[in-house]
């Protein structure tokens, strides 16, 4: 890999997070703090701990701190719900001055009380903020007496925002998510051909296309870590007999925990295109050796490949030359969509990530074109010297990436949480297809 030629625009702190492919081989800097003075496009740990646990449909999710934690994270997911729609609601204990100067303790044994009464549930996560972890408040046993109290799980999440960024808050939220399906002294027997679903948030309703798939192949999705669950399946977790993860970046810490307690294994997948759908599904119907399950998968892909491949390639004429640059939260989701993306024509010309790991910036290396730049934590500076550099035609990123396109004269779309059309499965591929053909093909840009 060879260094980019850097401008006055990037800190020389952050050189070694940023890559050019080319022939010299040199290893990309990742999962580190970010550099002091960057306007990092990174969240902070309370903000990625409530975006695992938000989509768990039946529990209140209570925030010990200022209202600015809470409003900022109100129905942050584009999470749908068969059930409850009680997490909907962003319930805060709402911290002053005065808070800060005497404690705030008091305030949230008092608000879950309040809550509990108001809203009967069998789960409640608190979560702590920036302000908690200065102020020093004891969540954990504010927690405990309010569980004992009210006979109910009230489960803290230790999410202070200066404890870490993004990637700490996923680990908060799976520590959490431990505590609440840990069995109890009579353990539930492992169903079999069943498969527990971690990382897919149920956006625009996707953890339900794939239920759809794997139920005609003959596997039942036990639980979704978190789309559309609630208290009583996540209980029953550690009886499935595989875990399939979708966003390694916030659930891999889950999955590896639950195979050293409860010897689940589990495998990295990913539902976003044609490509990656039907080497998923494979990989899964080779884990459980099921002849049967072959033939009806096979048939599936047939089916569905042969609805979605016409419609694909009448885009795919019309996006060829087309430059996209990719800036989302995680590896496995940019890995995804540069396949995703060569699948219309289009080329990836820079891609980037909040939270990928080495290993997925190596494959990422391994499939782009010589001459993309590849980025660790991005600040606005660097996407916007970048996708000029090489010419972008089109930035997918989550919200905080659009009025910077947007400002750019370059088109948009968002593959974030609050998107409300499914992107994954092979109805996924042609909804991305049409949106990005929709908008790079929009008669505003003649008049940018």
């Amino acid at each position: 890999m060879q260094k980019s030629v850097l401008q006055d625009t990037v800190f020389h702190e952050r050189e070694d997070s940023i890559i050019t492919k080319g022939k010299q081989k040199k290893q990309l800097t990742c999962d580190t703090a970010s550099v002091a003075g960057c306007v990092s496009q990174r969240a902070c740990v309370y903000c990625g701990a409530r975006v695992v646990l938000n989509p768990v449909t039946d529990a209140i999710h209570l925030v010990h701190g200022p209202i600015g934690c809470a409003s900022y994270t109100w129905d942050i997911r584009g999470s749908l719900s068969s059930g409850s729609e009680l997490y909907r609601n962003s319930f805060s204990t709402d911290l002053k001055e005065k808070d800060v100067i005497f404690g705030g303790e008091k305030k949230l044994a008092r608000a879950i009380d309040e809550l509990v009464a108001e809203y009967p549930t069998k789960v409640v996560f608190v979560y702590a903020t920036c302000i908690v972890g200065v102020i020093g408040d004891d969540l954990e046993a504010v927690c405990k007496a309010a569980s004992a109290k009210h006979q109910i799980e009230v489960i803290p999440v230790q999410s202070s925002g200066f404890a870490g960024n993004k990637a700490a808050g996923y680990r908060a939220a799976c520590d959490a998510l431990l505590r609440l399906i840990k069995p109890s002294q009579k353990k539930n027997k492992p169903k079999a051909s069943t498969v527990n679903y971690l990382g897919d948030f149920n956006l625009a309703g996707e953890v339900w296309i794939i239920k759809d798939y794997l139920k005609q192949i003959g596997i039942e999705l036990n639980v979704a870590f978190t789309g559309d669950s609630h208290y009583e399946a996540l209980k029953n977790a550690t009886t499935a007999s595989l875990n399939i993860i979708q966003c390694a970046g916030s659930m891999i810490y889950l999955a590896q925990r639950m195979e050293e307690l409860y010897a689940i294994p589990y495998m990295n997948i990913s539902f976003l295109g044609l490509e990656d759908t039907a080497a998923s599904l494979r990989r899964i119907v080779d884990s459980f050796g099921d002849p049967e399950m072959k033939l009806c998968l096979e048939e599936l892909l047939v089916r569905e490949t042969s609805k979605v491949k016409p419609t694909l390639d009448w885009y795919r004429e019309r996006l060829q030359g087309k430059k996209a640059a990719i800036y989302v939260g995680g590896g496995f989701k940019a890995i995804s969509l540069i396949k995703q993306f060569r699948e219309i024509g289009i080329d990836v010309v820079m891609i980037g990530t909040q939270t990928g790991r080495q290993e997925e910036y190596q494959t990422i290396n391994e499939l782009v074109d010589e001459g993309t730049v590849i980025l660790d934590d991005a600040n606005p500076s660097e996407l916007e010297k970048f996708m000029v550099e090489k010419g972008a035609h089109l930035l997918v990123g989550g919200v905080k990436e659009r009025p910077l396109a947007y400002k750019l004269g370059i088109a948009f779309i968002d593959h974030n949480h609050d998107r409300k059309h499914p992107l994954s499965g092979f109805v996924g591929a042609v909804n991305l297809a049409k949106e990005v053909a929709t908008t790079l093909c929009s008669p505003v840009w003649q008049y940018v």
